[in-house]
């Protein structure tokens, strides 16, 4: 199963290691950052499963940076404040956040409130991956190219559904050893290479225009065309 990525935004230097280090132990990978224009950048540039919001930031306003967030990401936003009264918590969904937690806050119910936004986010009805002619089955992991099923290996159907969870996205190597191998291989590693050849292979076996394709110097990304 991939493991989910968080990008916690927090400037209390404390506060973000005893978060990034319990969600670590709980199996998911925290990127942290401590101001809110580093938080947006990453958010531009590298996709996330969810974002966990300090709202008292030293640079932009939390809630601001709540709205920015909003336009280019569709991960789910958990907010943390300070601030227990009931209109600062309505600003913060209005802003367009998806829950809200006050601080002190016990770790059991942060992960609680996670796992319900994942649950919101892809309901239990929601088991079929799909693009273009591609579809995968997140339930009995079977994959299809039309009507043609596709026989996958355990990572390479991992592999897969990184990128259908993320279509149209650029996924650096970076990004895909952390979230498939889960430790660096090194610079020098073909590993991911020799997959996306063994998926090519799979997925235009039977003629199939290319869906997988390679942006050079970067990483990859599932898109239609080259």
């Amino acid at each position: 199963m991939i493991s989910k990525d968080i990008l916690l935004i927090e400037d209390e230097q404390g506060i973000a290691d005893f978060i990034s280090q319990s969600l670590a132990k709980e199996g998911y990978h925290v990127d942290v950052v401590l101001d809110g224009a580093t938080g947006l950048s990453k958010a531009r540039h590298r996709p996330f499963d969810l974002i966990i919001l300090d709202l008292m930031l030293p640079d932009i306003e939390g809630l601001d940076v709540c709205r920015q967030l909003r336009e280019m990401s569709e991960a789910p936003i958990l907010i943390l404040t300070a601030r227990e009264a009931v209109a600062h918590r309505v600003a913060g969904l209005d802003a367009g956040a998806d829950d809200y937690l006050v601080k002190p806050f016990a770790l059991e119910e942060l992960l609680a409130r996670m796992r319900a936004l994942f649950r919101r986010r892809q309901p239990e009805g929601a088991k079929i991956l799909g693009f273009s002619d591609l579809e995968l089955d997140t339930v009995s992991r079977r994959v299809h190219r039309g009507k043609r099923e596709i026989e996958l290996t355990s990572k390479e159907y991992d592999l897969l559904e990184l990128f259908l969870l993320h279509p149209d996205q650029v996924l650096t190597r970076e990004i895909i050893y952390d979230r498939i191998w889960g430790y660096d291989f090194g610079g020098e590693s073909n590993i991911i290479e020799v997959y996306i050849r063994y998926l090519r292979s799979k997925l235009e076996e039977g003629g199939e225009p290319r869906l997988l394709q390679t942006v050079r110097g970067v990483g990859y990304v599932l898109r239609e065309g080259g």
